[in-house]
């Protein structure tokens, strides 16, 4: 380990890792073990971790949170592949009916940086940012075309180690060991994909899954593979052949699109850097003490100076975007780069696909009631009701329950997540249908269910306008009598309504202006909250609205 090394930042990585390879939870204890770390120092580093909003503990266990994902996100967007090719794979997945992956190099491995799966009973269980070792893969003979003589000793250093591939967690591991066989026979794959400008995974992962992949070029002269594009599927699908003859001249004239899409695309403008990031973790460690790590807090923040139109930064930039000084920011480059985060090239520096393993393969498969649920906790807690998020079905008629937690009242509402109430009569209805297309509800369908409820379209369509100018809506005894709800809406990264937060109670309780006084505010904040959530997930993931 480099002298220079900050030691509190390795061990808080370490930390991030083995949250990871648990699929994002672990106990305190079992954090302990895993790391060989002290409990006081395990204490500390996920104090330090929680203060960051990347972490949170539920009892005894830490659990990653989806803003972790904006270190994977600062990688992906310095990238830009995942933004300018990810629409051109998604568009040959509904064309074949087949999924479609965009996989980057990561030394003698590959990760996952774009997923268009299909939904099927067996389908493909990979994750963005998931590592698979490079000789069991479509896309990895392709990348070991560019290897040098030191690549491939590493590689064969690491089969060595791990002849199981057991640091692999993503693929079963093998039912042997690897042996000179297996050795000249992934040899011979990176010759053949190196003539045939493609490569074929028959049922190395696993059986009965085989794959396609073609390289993705960058423009220049030398022409470097910047990424690769692989079809997978299933032997009861199409055989390793009928990938060949089929499917990959389709794969083709998709990569001909995105090479295309590269070399038309002009060099973005560079965004805003984070802002008083150093003032932020001097102010946390002053409110926290001891508890808080500000080496650790500062080492992360320099993962986060990357991004679109700055995928290479001097040290002065990173010093400058992070506020840190320019020694501070050295030593945290210098721990990256010793583990692997960070790649320089002369002056500058670069994120490398590693800062994936850093959270986003367990983060990339959340959905929105799971962002929401710990923030609907803090909430009831602090408002001492019942909160749900909601989403409209299908029909536009119904709302669905998809996240609820309830306050312990002798007296309280009775709904379970899956619960389904009619739209119009109910507040978290009303905000989603302020949002919807005016047509969403027939007028037949707009029952009484208590003599306040609305069943006239244009009173209803009147309401709507309203809710959709104040940003709430509030219904007073129009689903049950003596029930009183209020609700504000979920919006995603373009600014659609996707689903509704409430709390409801016994109109005793608060008086419709105390609602909107007392409730409202906190209402508001903790959307707040859960659309940044779902914001820095959803930058490069699908994020399920259920």
């Amino acid at each position: 380990m480099p002298a220079e090394a900050v030691t509190p930042l390795i061990r808080g990585i370490a930390v991030l890792r083995e949250l990871t390879e648990a699929d994002g939870t672990l106990s305190l204890s079992g954090l302990e073990r895993a790391t060989g770390l002290a409990r006081s120092t395990v204490d500390r580093i996920t104090a330090t971790l929680a203060r960051m909003g990347y972490v949170r503990f539920d009892g005894r266990d830490v659990h990653l949170s989806p803003r972790l994902m904006e270190l994977g996100n600062a990688y992906m967007s310095a990238l830009r592949l995942p933004a300018l090719l990810s629409p051109h794979a998604d568009a040959l997945a509904d064309e074949l009916d087949e999924s479609v992956s965009l996989a980057v190099a990561d030394r003698d491995g590959i990760r996952f940086i774009h997923q268009a799966t299909r939904r099927r009973a067996m389908s493909l269980s990979f994750r963005i940012g998931d590592l698979l070792p490079a000789e069991r893969t479509a896309p990895g003979p392709l990348f070991a075309t560019e290897w040098t003589a030191a690549d491939w000793q590493h590689w064969r250093d690491r089969r060595a180690a791990d002849p199981r591939d057991l640091s692999f967690t993503a693929v079963p591991p093998r039912g042997y060991g690897a042996d000179t066989q297996d050795d000249e026979f992934f040899a011979d794959r990176a010759a053949e994909a190196s003539a045939h400008g493609w490569s074929m995974d028959d049922q190395l992962i696993e059986p009965g899954l085989v794959a396609i992949a073609v390289p993705v070029r960058a423009p220049g002269p030398d022409s470097r593979i910047a990424c690769v594009a692989s079809v997978v599927s299933h032997t009861s699908r199409h055989t390793a052949h009928h990938l060949r003859t089929a499917l990959l001249p389709r794969l083709r004239s998709a990569v001909t699109d995105m090479e295309r899409t590269l070399r038309r695309t002009p060099p973005p403008h560079p965004g805003p850097p984070p802002s008083d990031l150093a003032l932020w973790t001097g102010a946390s460690k002053q409110q926290l003490g001891r508890e808080f790590i500000e080496s650790l807090a500062r080492g992360l923040t320099v993962l986060t100076a990357f991004g679109e139109g700055r995928p290479e930064l001097t040290l002065t930039e990173v010093a400058q975007a992070t506020g840190l000084a320019r020694a501070t920011a050295r030593r945290a480059l210098i721990t990256y780069e010793h583990l692997g985060l960070v790649a320089p090239a002369g002056r500058t520096f670069t994120l490398t696909p590693r800062v994936l393993s850093l959270g986003f393969p367990p983060l990339s498969r959340t959905s929105l009631p799971e962002i929401a649920q710990p923030h609907l906790a803090d909430l009831t807690s602090r408002i001492h009701e019942s909160t749900s998020l909601a989403v409209l079905s299908d029909s536009g008629e119904e709302i669905q329950y998809t996240a609820r937690v309830a306050t312990a009242r002798v007296m309280s509402v009775n709904i379970t997540v899956g619960t389904r109430l009619p739209a119009h009569a109910t507040a978290l209805g009303r905000v989603l249908l302020a949002d919807a297309p005016k047509d969403a509800l027939r007028p037949e369908s707009l029952r009484a269910y208590t003599p306040h409820t609305i069943t006239e379209q244009r009173t209803l369509e009147k309401v709507l306008t309203s809710v959709r100018s104040q940003g709430y809506a509030l219904v007073d005894e129009e689903l049950e009598d003596g029930l009183r709800s209020i609700a504000v809406p979920i919006r995603d990264r373009s600014g659609r309504v996707v689903a509704a937060l409430n709390t409801a109670m016994h109109a005793s309780r608060r008086t419709p202006r105390q609602c909107v006084t007392d409730l409202l505010p906190e209402l508001t904040a903790t959307a707040g909250l859960i659309q940044r959530d779902l914001h820095t997930a959803a930058s490069f993931t699908h994020v399920p609205s259920s």
